[in-house]
């Protein structure tokens, strides 16, 4: 049949399309109903999609950070000591890669592969003395402790682990991209962001998907210019909350295609039917090409007609993605390198790149008190047990300061977060923050754990040390403001 004669539409197709980016509320509803379950809320996604390294994944901060990336949509990968025994604490989302810090041979570059930030929990094991009973003496940290001894070599684990993860992390973390989406680890949660927007919108019969499969995902389909169709797309849904790249100069595309020319389209608004802004590329058959796109070049543009009276796009709300094989160039002109029938292009990855204002590459969680013992200026009978009791320990506080200086010097955007004792108590009350290393008190793992990914996000958090303890007052949000205020290291 020529393209010309008009083909019956596909109304089922039509309203599947709009069902599946829930712009049916009622079929909408009813499905978030049944799957009530499986599905991400709006709460639980989180606008970055890259891969965190946690290690001390399976310790009492570790763990609760690992739950805490996952709620808010984020790969995770953690390095564990015996990764059979790690698979009964986290569920299969979490990539686990056996290793050691104290042993570099294990400390692979698959570890760093497209790793955006580390948090690092890692901590000397302290455990009770051999033969300890109830009725010897206590300490009191957040939680009563037998007297304690380590297990292993705070030098080993504080420091030479601390020197041998960041010489490994240095070279694989860049602070001037932002990993967006990682389709070398395919998911569900990316398989239920992206979906097609074909031409049957519009009466059309062209048909596209988007599948992901090994270290890629997929865009292929048939386009067809029946019925004045001639396009094919896949879309993201909208992102929430919208992701911020104001502080980015572009997006990078690595692809592999066919020869043909596509367009990659960006959305700062979250209308269904609104101007997106456009960038036309061309692509080599079967050779892997990466493809800049610099928000200053993209053409505001309503199903295909500029609209140079929107102005210049704006990177702080991008609301959604969308990439497109079509016949249509702009304005009535055509795609110099269009032919209707069977296309496809590969994607391993989509990246905000040119970053300005960095956020932190490394976390660490370290511990108040690692400039106190020896200090002439205290009193150590008033300083809490861990300082008291530091060279009992192997000199555990000492070996973390000395793990803390590696991190400074190391060229990494860092945060280091000092707690005071942990406590197992829920993270609910307001932070205190101070520098110089004088805090005392308590401060719940959970609390840190939030912490972590807040800081996560937050350039004002770069080249920091603080100490942090819990308030007696209800959290009111200010912890940013908090921070913003602290000096740089």
């Amino acid at each position: 049949m020529s393209e010309k004669k008009r083909k019956p539409w596909d109304f089922r197709r039509f309203i599947t399309t709009l069902n599946d980016f829930e712009l049916i509320p009622f079929i909408s509803d009813l499905q978030k109903r049944f799957k009530k379950n499986n599905r991400i809320s709006p709460k639980q996604k989180n606008s970055t999609m890259g891969m965190i390294l946690v290690t001390g994944a399976t310790g009492g901060v570790g763990k609760r950070v690992v739950a805490r990336l996952l709620s808010q949509n984020y790969h995770v990968r953690a390095l564990v000591r015996d990764k059979e025994a790690a698979k009964s604490l986290f569920d299969e989302r979490v990539e686990l890669v056996q290793g050691d810090v104290t042993r570099p041979e294990t400390l692979t570059p698959r570890l760093l592969d497209n790793v955006s930030a580390v948090i690092s929990c890692v901590g000397t094991r302290v455990q009770p003395v051999e033969g300890d009973t109830p009725n010897r003496d206590k300490y009191y940290q957040g939680t009563k402790f037998y007297m304690p001894q380590v297990v292993d070599s705070p030098q080993e684990v504080e420091y030479l682990g601390m020197k041998n993860l960041t010489e490994k992390v240095k070279k694989y973390i860049r602070s001037d991209t932002k990993l967006l989406f990682d389709f070398t680890h395919p998911t569900e949660q990316i398989k239920d962001t992206w979906g097609a927007v074909d031409d049957v919108v519009m009466g059309g019969v062209s048909e596209s998907s988007i599948r992901l499969e090994q270290n890629k995902a997929v865009f292929s389909g048939n386009v067809s210019t029946a019925n004045n169709g001639g396009f094919a797309s896949v879309r993201t849904k909208n992102l929430t909350p919208p992701l911020d790249l104001s502080h980015y100069e572009g997006i990078e595309l690595r692809v592999q295609g066919d020869g043909k020319r596509y367009k990659f389209i960006i959305r700062c608004e979250g209308k269904w039917d609104g101007v997106g802004y456009s960038y036309s590329f061309d692509t080599f058959n079967n050779t892997p090409t990466t493809v800049r796109i610099p928000f200053s070049e993209l053409i505001p543009v309503f199903r295909a007609k500029t609209v140079p009276e929107m102005g210049n796009f704006d990177p702080s709300c991008v609301y959604s993605m969308q990439l497109m094989q079509t016949k249509f160039e702009y304005d009535g002109a055509l795609n110099p390198k269009f032919s209707p029938g069977l296309f496809r292009l590969e994607v391993t990855s989509i990246k905000a790149y040119g970053g300005s204002a960095n956020t932190p590459q490394f976390i660490l969680i370290s511990s108040a008190g690692v400039t106190r013992p020896g200090r002439s200026d205290l009193n150590l009978e008033e300083q809490p047990p861990a300082v008291k009791m530091n060279d009992k320990l192997g000199g555990i506080l000492t070996w973390k300061l000395k793990g803390e200086e590696v991190l400074r010097e190391s060229g990494l955007n860092y945060t280091i977060i000092r707690p005071c004792a942990l406590t197992e108590k829920p993270g609910n009350k307001a932070l205190i923050f101070e520098q110089g290393d004088n805090l005392k008190g308590q401060v719940s793992r959970e609390a840190i754990a939030d912490l972590c990914l807040q800081v996560l996000r937050w350039p004002e958090a770069c080249q920091k040390t603080f100490e942090v303890c819990e308030d007696e007052k209800p959290d009111k949000g200010q912890t940013k403001q908090a921070i913003a205020a602290l000096e740089t290291d």
